[in-house]
């Protein structure tokens, strides 16, 4: 199978480009030479949008996923009843801007709070209007002050970016990785580090979502709610918007 230029690693603001349409898969599903659609990894769900073609008809994409068994080659699933276009097309690729945006701003938010609270992450979900994180805890946490820290990094306006290092690097740093069940993918010799602050004085994890590019750009997020999942799991929910007075 084809490997697809993932436009998404290096610009995450990218939100069209040009395409060439390299394989329909027995689905129905669409493989691009290129994209800018971010494929269902890491918690994150994938890009919805459109294809355009050369005639201004448009083909609707529900979301996008990895092909089985790699993270080279990404498939633009489409909405029912769509035009199935032709092997060699080529296509101007759009993501639904308003919606990744959201994404990329939770995402930041949950790097955020895998800061505030430096405990190891059973578990993680990012959504457009809610993210959540699971953490290896026992003890009781108050959502105030969690928010407040969250809100602190926020409005310092710290720089985000991304940086490549070796394997052998994450080697002799284990504690890069947060996740307690999911390691770093492999096999091709670099891991891709997202890091905020300058010379990554906040953070720096392995990390292959989409984010802002200034903590500031997150707005205003508060943790919505805390849950008990174990004896030693908290599940913490992150909302945009302040924290509502009880």
């Amino acid at each position: 199978m084809s490997t697809t230029k993932q436009v998404f690693v290096e610009d995450a603001y990218a939100s069209t480009c040009d395409a060439q349409v390299v394989a329909i898969n027995e689905l129905g599903g669409i493989i691009l030479d290129q994209t800018v659609f971010y494929a269902t990894s890491g918690g994150q769900p994938g890009d919805t949008g459109f294809l355009e073609r050369q005639d201004g008809s448009r083909i609707q994409i529900a979301t996008t996923v990895y092909e089985k068994g790699g993270k080279t080659t990404i498939v633009h699933v489409p909405d029912a009843d769509q035009i199935v276009p032709d092997v060699g097309e080529h296509l101007i690729a759009h993501i639904d801007w308003e919606r990744r945006h959201k994404l990329a701003r939770m995402h930041t938010a949950c790097h955020i709070l895998s800061v505030v609270c430096p405990l190891p992450i059973t578990g993680a979900s990012v959504g457009e209007n809610e993210s959540r994180i699971d953490f290896d805890m026992t003890e009781t946490a108050d959502k105030a002050e969690i928010s407040a820290a969250m809100m602190e990094i926020v409005k310092q306006n710290h720089q985000v970016f991304t940086q490549w290092i070796e394997e052998s690097e994450l080697d002799a740093n284990p504690g890069l990785v947060r996740s307690k069940n999911v390691k770093p993918p492999r096999g091709v010799g670099k891991i891709r580090l997202v890091c905020i602050g300058e010379e990554s004085i906040i953070d720096s994890q392995p990390c292959g979502g989409t984010h802002v590019g200034e903590t500031a750009e997150i707005g205003e997020i508060h943790i919505g709610k805390i849950e008990k999942k174990g004896r030693e799991n908290r599940r913490m929910r992150i909302r945009f918007g302040p924290l509502p007075q009880s």
